[in-house]
């Protein structure tokens, strides 16, 4: 029987960075659909302030359908999601970016409704809190602040993240394409930029939702490394790639890699879609035992 892909985004994105992708799968003859996480997608927020020309004092301020959305509302939107694609058949879980969280702490919760999940350059912690990552020697090459050059308003005081992706500032252009698209052109930068949603929630977990051997451990997994990653680099990868592998021995990470950057996979989608289709195949052809 024929598996679907569930595709779960990253920070400050939604489903419609995953159209090329689907696209492809779909001329593959893969069946996909893509998830939006509470107060992404339609369900974002884009004030009036975003707009041009743009109010900078409205920007900080005005509320945002995401303030209080926590991670457990997020999981509990996928698992939703799961609990429907099983009812079809097999589901393989992609994960992108920070939706690595969201897929790790599903994979907690409901091992049951996945029968193989995928980390494209996606997070999944294992021995740290994610926020403890980034003092590490592996993110040393990483610029956690280069979002704070067009943050807009205070954390703390609206309740969520809000980045002006609209900004002209060159300083902060240049920084956002360095860290997601450096081998993109000006255009497709551009152009991806403008899928992008202000605002993100801040809840990025804690012990509790790292990788559990007992649940997360018993799901077939793959990690497609990125070989070009400035915002989750190569060396990071691999680190949660080890310590994924040391949580359970018997059941490691079947591994591939991807030339590009953060953010070139999706717009260059034909190489994934195939890395994918190749662990669809078992199912395909008719062998429905978890590989």
């Amino acid at each position: 029987m024929q598996p679907t892909f569930v595709l779960v985004h990253g920070a400050f994105a939604n489903s419609f960075s995953f159209a090329p992708l689907q696209a492809e799968l779909g001329l593959l003859g893969h069946r996909s659909v893509a998830v939006d996480l509470p107060g992404h997608g339609f369900g974002a927020t884009y004030s009036r302030a975003y707009q041009a020309p743009q109010d900078p004092e409205g920007l900080a301020t005005t509320p945002g359908s995401i303030k209080g959305v926590t991670l457990a509302d997020n999981v509990a939107h996928l698992i939703g999601v799961l609990e429907r694609a099983k009812e079809n058949g097999p589901v393989i879980l992609v994960s992108h970016s920070r939706g690595g969280i969201t897929a790790t702490a599903a994979a907690n919760a409901r091992p049951d409704l996945i029968d193989r999940i995928v980390y494209v350059s996606a997070w999944c912690p294992v021995d740290l809190d994610i926020s403890d990552y980034y003092a590490e020697p592996e993110m040393a090459t990483v610029d956690a602040a280069s979002l704070a050059i067009a943050m807009a308003g205070n954390p703390a005081e609206l309740g969520l993240l809000r980045i002006n992706f609209r900004t002209a500032d060159p300083a902060a252009l240049a920084a956002f394409k360095a860290a997601f698209l450096a081998d993109g052109t000006d255009e497709e930068f551009l152009t991806f930029l403008n899928t992008f949603q202000p605002d993100e929630n801040l809840d990025v977990g804690t012990s509790a939702d790292r990788a559990q051997a007992a649940s997360w451990g018993r799901i077939p997994k793959t990690f497609v490394r990125l070989a070009d990653d400035t915002s989750l680099p190569l060396a990071l990868q691999d680190r949660l790639i080890r310590e994924g592998d040391a949580l359970t021995p018997d059941n490691p990470y079947d591994v591939h890699t991807l030339a590009g950057s953060h953010l070139k996979w999706l717009i260059d989608p034909a190489p994934a879609a195939r890395v994918l289709g190749e662990l669809a195949e078992p199912w395909c052809a008719g062998d429905e035992r978890r590989v």
